[in-house]
């Protein structure tokens, strides 16, 4: 059942001052993908147990797949269910049409990224599209979110190593974040300071020194994409800096893929795979969710309210 329009804006507001609360007490949400019933339960299901606000965002190959509406219906349902505070994101939205369309939905989060599906557009391509999403979200109070150049890697498992001198010409400065963020007005920046999407075979490491240079430069929300294969202690640092959105990916699709391959192998006689996933697959893709929690200090920091 779609959300009415008082609806909407109720959650937006709350989204919006929930995420300032966030800051100012150094916490974070934890923004986690929705591949399929079976992540969303795993997050809601973690999200309940520890108590702690969360995002659940798709971006549009899920979108795709599933469609807004269904996906709007299927985290308002679960939510009612687990009793827990989530939101939903629209995350690397390809143009401004599908940003549109997720605001239409009543997705409380929209990420804005132009630059994902033309990495070659150019800086004023971005800031004019970031700026129309920005004045279209204005209606339901959308958070946007958005970022000056295209983000680097992909959501899979990566074989190759980080070459950190080439990563590093993409970092975030903070006179380009100040400039970005006067020119859009946009909710929250996406900071570019060693995080990278996908797993890798090392782990990666954050500049944290830039990332405080950044946040006593602009005054809006930060995030930080490609958190997935990060140690925990640079989450738990960014955190306290004033981050207060992270997002988190491959570390679940991989949990979830190589835990169903294990326990197709040792039940080759079970052909109800669905028993399967309910029964291995979402307690551990649960316990990544819980464990990124509390590296996100969001513990108990959650308040339902059915609307």
């Amino acid at each position: 059942m779609s959300l009415s329009l008082r609806s909407i804006k109720l959650n937006c507001q709350r989204a919006r001052e929930r995420m300032a609360q966030a800051r100012q007490e150094h916490w974070a949400f934890g923004a986690f993908n929705l591949d399929d019933e079976i992540t969303l339960r795993a997050v809601l299901g973690a999200a309940s147990k520890k108590n702690a606000p969360v995002l659940v965002e798709v971006s549009q190959g899920e979108v795709d797949d599933l469609g807004l509406e269904t996906i709007r219906d299927m985290v308002d349902d679960l939510k009612r269910e687990y009793k827990t505070e989530v939101y939903v994101n629209l995350d690397h939205s390809p143009s401004v049409e599908n940003a549109k369309l997720g605001i239409d939905a009543g997705f409380e989060f929209i990420h804005i990224d132009i630059s994902q599906s033309n990495h070659d557009a150019s800086d004023q391509e971005i800031i004019e599209a970031t700026k129309e999403v920005v004045g279209y979200a204005k209606f339901t109070g959308a958070l946007v979110e958005s970022e000056p150049h295209y983000f680097g890697g992909s959501s899979n498992l990566h074989l190759e190593t980080i070459d950190y001198d080439e990563i590093k010409k993409t970092f975030t400065t903070p006179e380009n974040a100040q400039f970005f963020v006067s020119s859009t007005g946009i909710d929250t920046f996406a900071a570019a300071i060693g995080n990278l999407h996908g797993k890798y075979p090392v782990p990666k490491i954050l500049d944290l020194e830039l990332l405080q240079r950044i946040r006593d430069t602009i005054d809006c929300n930060i995030s930080l994409h490609g958190g997935s294969d990060t140690p925990g202690h640079y989450f738990r640092d960014a955190v306290a800096i004033g981050v207060s959105k992270i997002n988190i990916n491959s570390d679940m699709r991989y949990v979830y893929r190589t835990t169903l391959e294990k326990v197709l192998k040792e039940h080759k006689d079970e052909y109800s795979v669905a028993k399967l996933l309910s029964s291995s697959v979402i307690p551990a893709v649960q316990a990544v969710v819980e464990n990124k929690i509390d590296d996100f200090n969001s513990k108990g920091k959650a308040i339902y309210i059915d609307n």
